[in-house]
């Protein structure tokens, strides 16, 4: 098939959802598949550069639309629907509600990704214009059952079986085969090479920074790596780390997505320390029904999870591969760590489990999945 895949995300940036977005296009492209990715801007970007940012090893078709963010992207979605419509896409692969009514109208077959519910002035009217109505071509993709759930309550009504399919966030997993050991890792990265913990990601409120500092305080003769972060948000840590006197955290900054492999890998544990409110890129709260892609990025790095006990992080973790606490318990993250360290046997057993678990959670089965008998 010929797919358009149509996002409002700004493509390159260091947003969670940009990185889905390019992933998904390359994983139609694995699978065989012609793709182009329609995304708004007003000038074209290097593949070479877009290729670091993200990790890609597939190159796939993108085309910049100019809009007017006055117009809430109302135009880039006509613009992209028109063109689609001309050029006789088979499906449209979407995150934007906007296209996904167009295409209700013009009867194109779609697929509409589901990541939060709508806000705005108009969102609900749009997703219930959406959801309800007859156009049978057309399915949704959930990032969790949670979601799913949250939908049918907000909406009053169900998901026709075959117009949903659950589609968390993925991993490519070929990027973490034969990465060498935590050890050797750190000493490729220049990182010293002590214990190490490992968090991966942005710095936004929700996301457990300051339980990490809690942690450092308790554990000082073991390393904290922080991987990633936009500038405002490391400036901010940086400072509240100098002013506690903390010496064993490491801010590496924003590193490009082909690197992250290695920074989880450099980790002799990994750590997910959700707090129970998470602050989207785009606001919000997302704890009931998040899917955090570095859950699936750590699962194929094969290291020992520590997690936040939120409820709809057991959708794919569980007690044979990972570890769970509250993330208002900083003794039971600290014990956690203490026995991974005095018990290598749990932590193996751990890792392997994650290593199995995360074949189920591909960006190729993702597609597959969400293609299957449409």
């Amino acid at each position: 098939m010929h797919i358009g895949v149509i996002s409002t995300s700004q493509i390159p940036s260091s947003t969670a959802n940009s990185i889905q977005v390019t992933k998904v296009c390359q994983a139609y492209k694995q699978i065989g598949h012609e793709v182009t990715l329609y995304v708004p801007g007003d000038k074209e970007e290097n593949w070479e550069s877009i290729k670091r940012v993200y990790g890609l090893s597939e190159k796939f078709q993108i085309e910049w639309i100019r809009s007017a963010r006055l117009f809430h992207r109302y135009d880039f979605a006509l613009k992209v629907m028109n063109k689609s419509k001309r050029l006789g896409f088979d499906l449209i692969h979407t995150w934007t509600p906007q296209a996904a009514l167009l295409a209700n109208i013009i009867k194109i077959p779609y697929l509409l990704e589901l990541h939060e519910l709508p806000t705005g002035r108009f969102g609900p009217y749009i997703y219930n214009s959406i959801l309800k109505s007859k156009f049978r071509k057309k399915r949704f993709l959930p990032i969790t059952n949670a979601l799913r759930n949250r939908y049918e309550e907000e909406f009053h009504f169900k998901f026709l079986p075959e117009e949903v399919v659950i589609s968390p966030d993925g991993v490519d997993i070929e990027r973490y085969n034969n990465l060498g050991t935590a050890s050797e890792m750190r000493s490729r990265l220049g990182l010293p090479d002590r214990f190490s913990a490992v968090y991966t990601g942005h710095l936004y409120a929700g996301r457990g920074m300051n339980l990490l500092i809690e942690l450092a305080k308790l554990m000082p003769d073991i390393n904290f790596f922080w991987v990633g972060g936009r500038q405002n948000d490391l400036d901010h840590w940086h400072n509240k780390i100098i002013e506690s006197g903390i010496q064993n955290i490491i801010l590496t900054g924003f590193i490009d997505n082909e690197l992250i492999p290695n920074y989880q890998v450099a980790g002799d544990v990994l750590l997910m320390p959700y707090e129970k409110e998470i602050s989207g890129s785009s606001g919000g709260n997302t704890a009931e029904y998040c899917s955090p892609m570095k859950m699936f990025e750590y699962l194929a790095a094969g290291r020992p999870i520590i997690s936040s006990d939120l409820s709809v992080l057991h959708e794919v973790l569980n007690a044979t591969n990972a570890i769970f606490c509250d993330s208002d318990d900083p003794i039971c993250w600290k014990n956690a760590i203490i026995n991974l360290m005095n018990f290598p046997d749990m932590g193996n057993n751990l890792s392997k489990n994650a290593i199995e678990d995360a074949k189920k959670y591909t960006w190729i089965k993702r597609c597959i999945n969400g293609l299957k008998n449409f």
